[in-house]
């Protein structure tokens, strides 16, 4: 292994401890900043500012939104290069320091080999800055150089950067980060940040920028290959598989498995991105892009991770740690889309482990997740995926979790380890499967899904439905919330996570009635969008219907057949739909039915286009 010829850098800390002052300072004084943007910090002063016009504001020079200017914060991560005594290349991320960009925080974090963290010596450490040092370990950052700033504010006091040292040291060994060298700095007047200052006569160690440089950052390239396929590429006389490299070196003459099937065959060239090019050396290493060519023809698809060596450990359900970057809580019981490189795979949150507290590393047991909240999850995926550890593999091992709806980013993940449960359960095929029974059954299967307040009409409308299904022969059952809460469902509440919790175990025996050859009719309050998407994700295209039973508030509590509007008012039912907790209407529903029109006339509608010829 050799020294990284490129490294990245986070460079992070509260709010005002100096971080954008001390990059544009280090990034200036190594005529890493273009003239002109120097000249910009000259004559421009966010509010408030002390620093004389004709004087560079370090603090301008990595900002790039102009809403940062006006609240003299750091909102966005900005990137800049740097080049290092040893002609190391660096790329410097600029992070949000409020708590409230974590997420921005964390995502710089991810690709970091290097942290800077900056203490404000006249405030001391704060959480957020135990925070950051928290997300950077559990990033998978194992180097920080720490900038104790502002000594010039108390008198370059050895004894008070002694204690800011010895505070932080506890907290990255917490975080099992292997090394920390400390720095004394004033960002303002330059003291250590280039050349050793004078006003630190005690201080012996390496300036910040020799620091950095100093990180022992090596180039690995030695361990087995990880290369997730990304796109295929077929032609006459081609067939090339192409991605990027996540670890290890790509070299001719290789044999190469596939982690999903096993299937092995041997790298006879390697190619451009595109395939239209030959790369000499006939080597490709971590974080470049190849496209293999292979001396036969196996099944390959894209999102399949290719490896050398033994093949990573393939499992359906997993602990993970996640940092929770939405508004909408966390819980446990709702269904996301997990993204890792190439793979899209929809995944359950079936379990809250517990909260980090990131001051002191305790834990505190959770059952939903806040934003900016770190705390470990488990995780069940709808198939299983190659599964390792981010510490065996930042690339493999990490994710992220996104909305199915809105496709908004909600959590970045770090797998931690497969649960054990997930490599021994394995699904048995049998003979007799869905199709043969519709066969014996005379007709299709089918789903339909009632959703509508309380009082809606779902439960009348899904028993008219399943009275004229049983006079035309149709095998079917009614699955209604109610009835289900008696028994199957009695344990859960009305929270959100419970009410999540509800729909999945309802999905999930609507799927078996599904594959008994039956048309299911399922009334269920069902009352975020979220839930329902995840429901019809069991389900083949065009056999789950979604009919929305809009009825107005107004009339569901005039009608109030269960008396449940009452105790509401009363003050005995908080968070019943409609009134105490939000009901998000349909967007995407088949069907969209009024609980004032005639029973008779929503159940037309229901048969026409659940079983259009079903009348004939």
């Amino acid at each position: 292994m050799e020294r990284k010829a490129l490294i990245r850098v986070v460079v992070c800390g509260s709010v005002d401890d100096g971080k954008s002052t001390l990059l544009g300072r280090l990034l200036a004084e190594t005529g890493s900043i273009p003239e002109d943007q120097l000249e910009s910090a000259r004559f421009t002063r966010r509010p408030g500012s002390n620093i004389p016009l004709g004087e560079i504001d370090y603090s301008l020079v990595t900002d790039g939104l102009e809403a940062e200017r006006e609240q003299g914060i750091t909102i966005d991560v900005a990137y800049r290069h740097l080049i290092l005594p040893s002609r190391r290349r660096a790329i410097l991320a600029d992070a949000p320091g409020h708590e409230q960009y974590t997420r921005n925080m964390a995502v710089a974090a991810s690709t970091a080999d290097v942290a800077i963290l900056l203490i404000d010596s006249m405030r001391g450490t704060k959480r957020q800055t135990h925070r950051h040092l928290t997300v950077c370990g559990l990033m998978g950052v194992q180097h920080v150089v720490l900038a104790v700033n502002k000594l010039d504010g108390v008198g370059y006091d050895k004894g008070i950067y002694d204690e800011l040292v010895a505070e932080v040291s506890d907290t990255a060994r917490r975080m099992e980060i292997k090394s920390v060298i400390p720095v004394p700095v004033s960002a303002l007047v330059g003291d250590n940040v280039l050349a050793h200052s004078p006003n630190t006569p005690w201080y012996h160690g390496p300036t910040l920028l020799d620091a950095l440089d100093a990180a022992d950052i090596l180039e690995d390239s030695s361990g087995e290959v990880r290369l997730p396929v990304q796109t295929i590429i077929r032609g006459k006389q081609f067939r090339g598989y192409g991605g990027l490299v996540a670890q290890g070196e790509v070299r001719k003459g290789q044999r190469i498995t596939v982690a999903q099937s096993g299937q092995q065959a041997m790298i006879t060239a390697l190619h451009s991105l595109k395939g239209n090019q030959p790369i000499e050396p006939d080597a490709v290493i971590t974080g470049e892009s190849v496209t293999i060519e292979l001396d036969k023809d196996i099944d390959i698809a894209r999102a399949d991770l290719l490896v050398t060596g033994e093949a990573p450990q393939m499992a359906d359900r997993f602990a993970a740690d996640v940092v929770w970057m939405s508004d909408q809580q966390l819980a446990h019981g709702r269904s996301y889309t997990l993204r890792c490189g190439p793979l899209e795979v929809p995944a359950t949150v079936t379990n809250v482990r517990h909260r980090l507290d990131v001051t002191n590393g305790n834990t505190m047991a959770a059952r939903l997740l806040e934003i900016n909240d770190v705390g470990r999850v488990e995780l069940a995926t709808s198939r299983p995926i190659v599964m390792e550890s981010y510490t065996q593999s930042r690339e493999t091992g990490g994710f992220i979790l996104v909305d199915r709806l809105t496709g908004e980013t909600l959590a970045a993940g770090l797998t931690r380890f497969a649960l054990r449960r997930a490599t021994n359960v394995v699904p048995h095929h049998f003979e007799v499967d869905r199709e043969a029974r519709q066969v014996l059954n005379g007709h299709p299967a089918k789903v339909l899904w009632l959703t509508g307040f309380s009082g809606s009409g779902k439960s009348t409308i899904a028993d008219a439905v399943e009275r004229k299904l049983h006079s035309l022969g149709i095998r079917s059952f009614v699955l209604d919330g109610d009835n289900l809460r008696r028994g199957l469902n009695k344990d859960l509440g009305f929270t959100p996570e419970d009410r999540a919790e509800n729909v999945r175990r309802v999905a999930e025996v609507a799927h078996l009635m599904y594959d008994a050859g039956m048309v299911v009719v399922v009334a269920l309050v069902s009352p975020f969008r979220a839930d329902r998407q995840a429901a019809r994700s069991l389900f083949n295209d065009g056999e789950f219907i979604e009919a929305w039973v809009d009825t107005p508030i107004e009339v569901a509590i005039e009608r109030d057949t269960k008396g449940l509007y009452a105790k509401s008012k009363a003050g005995s039912l908080p968070n019943l739909t409609g009134v105490g907790q939000q009901y998000e209407s349909p967007d995407t529903a088949e069907l969209h039915l009024s609980g004032t029109d005639p029973v008779e006339e929503n159940v037309a509608k229901v048969i026409e286009l659940l079983l259009p010829a079903a009348e004939d």
